[in-house]
């Protein structure tokens, strides 16, 4: 995610990292190159008798448009529906890594329940992300642990498991009671519920018919464009051109973008930096002092 200050207007202009510019350049390049190269062949092109006009592009113009705003908006849900279920998980541990230590105070293995918590945060982040998992997972979980999450078909739900049979375990021992123990086993349902959540946005994607008619059709009008101005523009037609296909063609990029909120490209969730303020917050809680710093974006106003 891009994360910068406050901006003049005029600065924002001429932004380059955090825009689609970068992914889209070369796409605006071989529209400006086609534009010239219409220019040059008006001459031929005007003796075939056949004449692009402006209107029907405005037309169809209108209805990409509209199109285009309707995906995007789609795509805009599941990145906004993606946050809210990272901020679910957050309330989630916080709750129940605080219930735990008012519970039991003088458990002394209080910083295991830690570190489950804090891996399946990051199995889950990494599992979305399509990542391996046992460099980081190796750190938090013991060997016995780790084999059984690693050869499982979900990690994190297998550590959603290992917390609940930490949980029995105390209960079964009589230092956690059966209605204190429900309780605490619905903070672990919520947190199943969010991995539930991102599972659903992660392996259902926007129809791929939709998207590629969509996607066909703006390419399409792209590459028509300049033959329907180049008659009343002449050489203002490459600047035009590519001043109208930036437009669809970004906002079709962008959609691609937002459309797996979960991914590491510049407008995606900071799936990293939520794990991390995650973490800082369930060490600080069981008064750990090895806590990690807080994650801030790099030299490209990008943060993880």
């Amino acid at each position: 995610m891009i994360i910068r200050p406050q901006q003049h207007w005029l600065a924002l202009i001429f932004v380059w990292h955090g825009s689609v510019l970068s992914k889209v350049i070369s796409r605006l390049l071989l529209n400006f190159l086609l534009s010239i190269a219409v220019i040059l062949m008006l001459p031929w092109y005007s003796t075939l008798g056949i004449k692009l006009t402006v209107a029907p592009f405005s037309i169809l113009g209108v209805a990409i448009a509209i199109f285009l705003g309707f995906r995007n908006n789609a795509c805009y849900s599941r990145f906004v529906e993606a946050r809210q279920l990272w901020g679910q998980l957050m309330i989630a541990a916080r709750s129940l890594f605080r219930e735990v230590k008012n519970t039991l105070p003088d458990d002394p293995r209080l910083g295991e329940f830690v570190c489950l918590q804090i891996a399946f945060a990051h199995s889950l982040r990494m599992t979305l992300r399509r990542l391996p998992q046992e460099k980081k997972l190796s750190v938090l979980l013991p060997a016995e642990h780790l084999q059984q999450v690693l050869s499982a078909h979900s990690p994190a739900n297998r550590i959603l498991l290992l917390m609940g049979e930490w949980l029995a375990t105390r209960r079964r021992s009589g230092t956690l009671s059966d209605i204190l123990f429900h309780s605490l086993n619905n903070r672990l349902n919520d947190m199943s519920a969010v991995q539930a959540g991102c599972e659903r946005i992660a392996n259902t994607p926007i129809p791929f018919a939709y998207t590629l008619i969509l996607h066909r059709t703006v390419y399409i009008f792209c590459i028509l464009l300049p033959f329907a101005l180049v008659v009343d523009l002449h050489y203002m037609t490459p600047f035009i051109s590519v001043l109208i296909s930036y437009t669809f063609i970004s906002l079709d990029a962008l959609a691609e973008e937002l459309e797996d909120p979960f991914g590491l490209e510049n407008n995606d969730l900071p799936l990293d930096a939520i794990c991390n303020a995650m973490e800082i917050d369930l060490r600080q809680m069981n008064d750990e002092t090895d806590v990690p710093e807080k994650r801030l974006p790099d030299k490209n106003y990008q943060l993880t």
